[in-house]
């Protein structure tokens, strides 16, 4: 965030100075005749103005607007005027004119000039720029058919450490004139950090007409010097981490079919292929390969009740996701795999929303440990190095509060458990691992946050930054 807004001041300084710039240069050029004609102007007033009246409605005539390009095609707004700089100079009170002139006509001419250069383009462009953030909040998908907007900072986590993410969001309606359902929405993103990891994607979901049909689709590419503790809750608590690089390529794509209403079932397809290489202790693999290509299709039977799909403050959002992975679509041992997800929106008093979040993941059959369950991350678990507990199953659970603070700005606060386990035979409860964090939301969008948490695990802990809300 201080690197996003360090570059903001930057480009403010730029401008300003860009624009300043230019008045002096007009200025030098207008300053032989203005010199000459405020004399003229001055005693002109003084025997015209009658008594008792001010001359300014014969001739308080505004310096015609300097106009800026910056924003303006996103906000429609351009610059606006100088400031009014009228010709009588407190003509109102002639007597009054004495004490008010005295000043040589070049330094009156200057101090104008900087006044309408300098200081009035600095303020224009930070009225400009907060006039492009506050219509950035407002929905305009009604007028607009793609609303579209770009945000990038810094951010850091334990993982990857420090690194600079953009977004590129956009908002859409298939049918704006039905305002029932929710703005459909795609975004843009990309990573980079100080660790070598990258990263490139598209996300979003489109309503179609009605809400009858909805599609949901990600695709991603990145690589991560990452580390590996092996398989297993006492390999993640106990054991030594080795390092190796993690090449990943993910397409998922799911279309749904609304049965009644906020009830849908749909087909669902995946592919992933992930290549590990230099590895720093190949026998934490336990002999398996070192990528794999997997495939899948599934069935996806969904209740979606919330009132916005990416910010929600009320309804129900209840998924179970069945996934087969034979080995006949090319995967290298049959396996399936089962997600569950049930989360739950309520507010709670003004500006304060209630969210819960539990989730799933269970595996069975050959399952590659390029596919385990992977505890932690940016949605659950925050605050846990990913991946360092994986294993053929994983629950979690989450409880978080949502506080409108002011304007667009907000806080949150969470507490959450999770626990990874390989069959349900074999679950500790004594395995159970606690999370907790806070974290500030900015409204970037109408509905759509950037946010900033700090997670806390056990025995370690980690800042992210992100785009919508983790669930």
């Amino acid at each position: 965030m201080r690197g996003f807004l360090l570059a903001v001041w930057i480009g403010s300084v730029f401008f300003a100075t860009s624009a300043g710039a230019v008045n002096r240069t007009e200025s030098a050029v207008k300053k032989r005749n203005v010199a000459a004609a405020d004399t003229s102007v001055v005693a002109s007033a003084q025997q015209q103005a009658p008594a008792g009246r001010s001359g300014a409605a014969a001739d308080s005539r505004p310096v015609p607007p300097e106009t800026l390009s910056v924003l303006s095609e996103e906000t429609g707004v351009t610059s606006g005027a100088v400031p009014v700089v009228t010709k009588e100079l407190s003509v109102s009170k002639p007597d009054s004119m004495q004490g008010k002139t005295h000043a040589p006509a070049d330094s009156m001419e200057m101090a104008v000039d900087s006044m309408s250069g300098d200081s009035t383009v600095k303020k224009g462009f930070f009225h400009r720029f907060y006039n492009y953030f506050k219509s950035a909040n407002v929905d305009k998908t009604l007028t607009k058919k793609f609303d579209f907007s770009i945000i990038g900072g810094p951010h850091y986590s334990s993982d990857i450490k420090l690194g600079l993410g953009l977004v590129a969001a956009g908002l859409y309606r298939v049918d704006r004139k039905d305002l029932s359902i929710p703005p459909s929405n795609i975004s843009l993103f990309g990573d980079i950090t100080t660790t070598g990891f990258w990263l490139l994607g598209v996300r979003g979901n489109t309503l179609f007409k009605g809400a009858k049909y909805r599609l949901d689709f990600t695709t991603y590419f990145f690589s991560f010097p990452s580390a590996f503790w092996g398989i297993g809750y006492d390999k993640g608590m106990y054991g030594t981490p080795g390092s190796y690089k993690r090449m990943q390529s993910q397409v998922k794509v799911d279309f749904f079919f609304r049965l009644v209403p906020k009830f849908y079932l749909g087909p669902s397809v995946s592919f992933n292929y992930i290549k590990g290489k230099d590895f720093s202790d190949i026998s934490l693999l336990n002999g398996e390969n070192t990528q794999y290509t997997n495939t899948s299709i599934g069935v996806i039977l969904m209740y979606d009740s919330r009132d916005v799909i990416y910010n929600a403050s009320r309804g129900i959002y209840a998924r179970l996701d069945q996934r087969f992975y034979p080995s006949f679509f090319g995967n290298k041992g049959a396996f399936t795999q089962t997600e569950l997800i049930f989360d739950a929106y309520h507010k709670l008093w003004k500006g304060a929303v209630m969210a819960y979040d539990f989730y799933a993941q269970l595996g069975t059959g050959s399952v590659p440990w390029t596919m385990l369950a992977r505890l932690g991350g940016s949605y659950r678990m925050r605050g846990y190095y990913e991946g360092r507990y994986r294993d053929r199953q994983m629950v979690e659970v989450q409880a978080e509060l949502r506080q409108h603070i002011y304007n667009r700005h907000g806080v949150a606060v969470w507490v959450g458990a999770g626990n990874v386990f390989p069959t349900f035979g074999e679950f500790n409860p004594a395995h159970t691992l606690p999370n907790y964090g806070v974290g500030y939301r900015w409204e970037f969008k109408n509905k759509v946050n950037v946010r900033f948490d700090y997670g806390f695990g056990k025995g370690e802990n980690s800042f992210l930054f992100s785009i919508n809300e983790a669930f």
